[in-house]
């Protein structure tokens, strides 16, 4: 068990999103621990410095992502013809808001490093706002593949040992799980904009923390804990010392 759990961890670390999520993963547990110890200074003040590398090496590395996003969007195009209309549309307006995501982020950094001369925080919350917007359709679109999977649960449910129907359990678990990661960055998300909008910087800094390692343990146990061969997608969004 620990062997395989081992060698699944090597293979992921060996692509990029795997890579991603380990320094993920890595970046809120230093921003808890360093957020729970005393003082300012010191330890505490070395690990948030170190969370905040690792978070600006994900930012910079996802200036890479923009084809990446665009070759997905493309591939999907209007959705397949056999799938739900509405998950479609959810799914077309998700890569739209995700596509567009990338280059504002982009440009906050380049304003932020003094590429170019503009106000990075617009920049920032425009970022935010399209990346809070994915997230919600997200939620949505698998609120509406799970409603479509407990109808043909409820099909099969004749035939509770059949291959299927383990099939279409574990697509509820992975959707279940999808809508509570996506909830949790949407929290953030929220949170992040201008005060003013809903619970815009009311957030205590222990719940921003505490939540921030609780999502990274999701994204592993679907692969490790789970084993429900699945990845989430989210796309996610840090700058600076703000973890999504």
């Amino acid at each position: 068990m620990a062997a395989a759990a081992l060698r699944g961890l090597g293979a992921a670390l060996e692509t990029h999103r795997g890579r991603d999520r380990a320094v993920r993963a890595l970046s809120y547990s230093l921003q808890l621990v360093g957020g729970a110890l005393p003082g300012p200074r010191g330890l505490p003040g070395g690990l948030l410095a170190a969370s905040a590398q690792l978070s600006s090496c994900r930012t910079v590395l996802r200036l890479f992502d923009d084809l990446a996003m665009l070759r997905h969007s493309c591939s999907y195009g209007l959705g397949p013809k056999d799938e739900d209309v509405l998950v479609r549309g959810l799914s077309v307006l998700c890569n739209v808001a995700n596509q567009l995501y990338y280059p504002c982020e982009h440009l906050a950094w380049a304003a932020d490093v003094g590429i170019i001369r503009a106000a990075s925080q617009r920049w920032w919350t425009l970022s935010t706002a399209l990346w809070g917007s994915a997230l919600l359709l997200g939620i949505l679109r698998s609120l509406q593949v799970l409603c479509q999977l407990r109808r043909k649960l409820r099909q099969h449910k004749c035939s509770t040992s059949s291959s299927q129907s383990q099939k279409l359990r574990a697509q509820v678990k992975a959707e279940v799980l999808s809508i509570l990661m996506d909830t949790a960055d949407l929290s953030n998300a929220i949170h992040w904009l201008p005060p003013g909008f809903l619970w815009a910087g009311r957030f205590p800094p222990w719940q921003e923390i505490y939540e921030s390692p609780f999502k990274g343990a999701i994204k592993w146990m679907p692969r490790w804990a789970l084993q429900l061969q699945f990845w989430a997608l989210p796309i996610i969004n840090d700058r600076n010392q703000r973890w999504p």
